[in-house]
């Protein structure tokens, strides 16, 4: 099969959903200037960059009570930052909570009964319980072709892992099994890892 996304695909589901997988999930969590918690994940996320440390997240679609976007960019445009938080299979549940189109005032970590912990660099609310969270200082947003689709740039100016995951000094995903999205209601967990020494290491 072939054809041009400009041609539309015939299928019932489009397929370039599901193309790019797994991916990472950003759950990110944002303070409005009025004071107020946003948490939504993100599923077109990664790590970008080494040094400094930086990522990125993208937006698509809009709210209506947002202008031309949804509350985690407009909290992020307003207030110039933002916490990635890691997503374990553990907290699919809540994770998926976090996911729906409620009203900007809303507060997801209320609504999802997840535990808020401060931020140490940034003004703005992580998640508690994850295995590890990135508090980032916005750098670029980015429009990019197509309606309300945004990228979001950030370094990552403070890092918090939780102790379990520190296993023999490194971060051990299995200790948390990530979470990762594989395109449109499927996600999937990753329980194995393997390593691959490089040409010339």
């Amino acid at each position: 099969m072939f054809y041009r996304p400009s041609d539309g695909h015939a299928l019932p589901h489009n397929p370039f959903n599901a193309i790019v997988t797994p991916r990472p999930i950003g759950w990110i969590s944002t303070r409005g200037t009025d004071g107020s918690d946003n948490l939504a994940p993100y599923s077109f996320f990664n790590g970008v960059a080494y040094v400094p440390p930086q990522v990125m997240f993208a937006s698509t679609g809009t709210k209506p009570d947002r202008d031309g976007t949804k509350d985690s960019v407009a909290n992020i445009r307003e207030t110039g930052v933002f916490c990635v938080n890691v997503v374990e299979y553990a907290m699919k549940d809540a994770m998926n909570q976090t996911s729906g189109p409620w009203e900007a005032e809303t507060d997801e970590f209320a609504l999802a009964q997840i535990e808020k912990a401060p931020c140490s660099e940034i003004d703005c609310a992580r998640v508690g319980a994850a295995p590890a969270s990135l508090e980032c200082r916005m750098k670029q947003i980015v429009q990019i072709e197509g309606a309300s689709n945004y990228v979001v740039f950030g370094e990552v100016i403070g890092v918090h892992l939780r102790d379990d995951c520190i296993v023999d000094g490194i971060f051990d995903v299995l200790r948390y099994n990530p979470l990762t999205r594989l395109g449109y209601r499927d996600y999937s967990v990753v329980r194995e890892a393997f390593s691959l020494k490089r040409p010339g290491e």
